[in-house]
């Protein structure tokens, strides 16, 4: 092998549970730094692996991912080097990823790019979450001091673009739940399927996913589940946005770590990591979708499809070829898209995950995805010479990054993605409608049950094909879009104060 070719030589999880005994309420720091120590346990090296690392890169946690975003009981001022000093380790380069969970998967792509460059040669990913613990703490009244000076170098490369159309948040439409359910009504209407029969369908592809998380130690939910379990509505699974019941949501309230190692051969050899345990990233690709409102079909995820072939290619393997597959599972929408943009029949026999997905597993924030590589390295150790591929997304369907592994070597040859986003941004979008347009029929729609009383969102299409959306405030007007099925019904709005259209007829 040719001594730049990257490889992956460890990976690491950490997880605990409010209700073990042996719950410590561990930080985000103390949890990526199990992990970490545990990666380095995992390669087996020789020589001190973690004196060696030349740069550590960590994604953000929900607290850290937005201007206003708060953290109850402080933070690490470098989250990099906090993890650093819990395991002796002095990176001449410390990363803070942007916003998405993409990261993880970006971060081996990039990192896998500039080992092949002779960059650097070793670099270590990580990130965690402990959501669960701050919810349950704060519960209870009782709180923690996880503030922690680290100083030293930092490159912050910031939140990130924003994701979500200002014409969408405005009415209504302002985190992943009721976006992502948009998506999943578009996709119903697609099918010409009811509530029901759509939420059956979401079902049967998540049941899959909880028997893998029950088989997984670091789960936070291990319980099995059939489709029918998942579809129906009740107490424990109430809607959240229709069509979406509680059930079939990421889980945010986790706490877990994660922790993936890559190095260049010359250094896995100099470090003595045992050939044997090695993972190649033999393809890969990063694009980013447009906005929602600029995009032509609101059911669909070319964009993410795009990504998949291309580190297929990339790979030098078909789908067919693929023994493991994690897709990213926020919300079945994001499975189901790129299943199909892939091929895949709905009776396919391979898991669709190595994890137990995001709502099973845990949806540990951006870093879900370093807990898929993880999985992933330590299946095809068991498979050597299988391929599998990890999709990873981020926003709103809004960035995606795929990697192609397996045990097999293969010499590094890099990739670019820059063709595929060029094609992405030059797609035709749908026209916008003007500011005063008050008329126009259903194209899809949401309510959001986690207000008080419940809302309605609307994205509609005005008679000459233009887009805008409506807020449903109305009781009434709530109500009929729950006892009907108001897709493709005709909507008369009024403008407020500020201009925004509120629904005062639908149909």
């Amino acid at each position: 092998m040719a001594d730049n070719t990257p490889v992956i030589i460890g990976v690491g999880e950490a997880s605990e549970r409010i209700d073990s005994a042996d719950w410590a309420a561990l930080s985000p720091a103390d949890l990526a730094g199990q992990a970490a120590k545990a990666a380095i346990e995992d390669a087996g090296a020789k020589g001190s692996l973690g004196q060696a690392l030349e740069l550590i890169a960590s994604v953000r946690q929900f607290e850290t991912s937005g201007p206003r975003a708060v953290a109850p009981f402080g933070r690490a001022d470098n989250f990099p080097r906090a993890v650093a000093r819990r395991i002796g380790a002095a990176p001449k380069h410390a990363v803070l990823e942007p916003v998405g969970g993409q990261g993880p998967q970006h971060l081996v792509n990039e990192m896998a790019n500039r080992i092949g460059a002779g960059e650097i040669s070793s670099a270590l990913l990580c990130g965690a979450e402990a959501v669960s613990t701050v919810r349950h703490l704060m519960t209870r009244g009782e709180s923690r001091d996880w503030s922690e000076t680290v100083g030293g170098e930092l490159e912050d490369r910031g939140y990130g673009p924003a994701l979500l159309d200002r014409e969408i948040t405005r009415h209504g439409a302002r985190i992943p739940i009721t976006a992502y359910a948009l998506y999943e009504t578009a996709r119903r209407k697609k099918l010409g399927l009811s509530r029901d029969g759509y939420r059956r369908e979401m079902g049967r592809l998540f049941a899959p996913f909880t028997a893998v998380a029950h088989g997984n130690p670091h789960a936070m939910s291990r319980e099995v589940f059939t489709a029918e379990e998942l579809a129906t509505v009740t107490a424990k699974n109430r809607l959240v946005a229709d069509p979406l019941p509680r059930r079939m949501v990421a889980r945010d309230q986790a706490n877990q770590g994660a922790a993936v190692i890559l190095a260049s051969v010359a250094k896995a050899r100099e470090l003595g990591v045992p050939e044997e345990t090695w993972v190649y990233l033999h393809g890969g690709a990063d694009v980013a979708e447009r906005m929602p409102m600029a995009r032509q079909d609101l059911s669909a995820y070319p964009a993410g499809g795009l990504a998949a072939r291309r580190a297929l290619e990339v790979a030098g393997i078909g789908v067919s070829e693929l023994a493991l597959l994690d897709l990213y599972s926020c919300f079945p929408i994001a499975v189901f898209d790129v299943r199909d943009e892939l091929g895949i029949a709905p009776d396919d026999p391979r898991p669709l995950t190595v994890t137990g997905g995001l709502p099973f597993f845990g949806g540990a924030g951006n870093n879900y995805s370093m807990h898929a590589i993880a999985s992933m390295v330590r299946a095809l150790r068991a498979r050597p010479g299988a391929f599998g591929l990890v999709a990873a997304n981020g926003g709103y369907l809004s960035k995606y990054s795929v990697g192609v592994y397996s045990t097999k070597p293969s010499d590094w040859r890099g990739f670019d993605s820059a063709d595929l986003q060029a094609k992405i941004d030059a797609w035709p979008a749908p026209p916008a409608a003007p500011d005063d347009a008050t008329e126009g029929t259903v194209e899809t729609f949401t309510i959001d049950y986690g207000r008080d009383p419940p809302v309605g969102v609307l994205i509609c299409r005005t008679a000459a094909g233009e887009r805008f959306a409506a807020a449903v405030e109305d009781p009434k007007l709530v109500q009929q879009m729950i006892d009907g099925d108001p897709l493709d019904a005709e909507v008369a709005c009024q403008l407020d104060e500020d201009g925004r259209r509120l629904a005062t007829r639908i149909g």
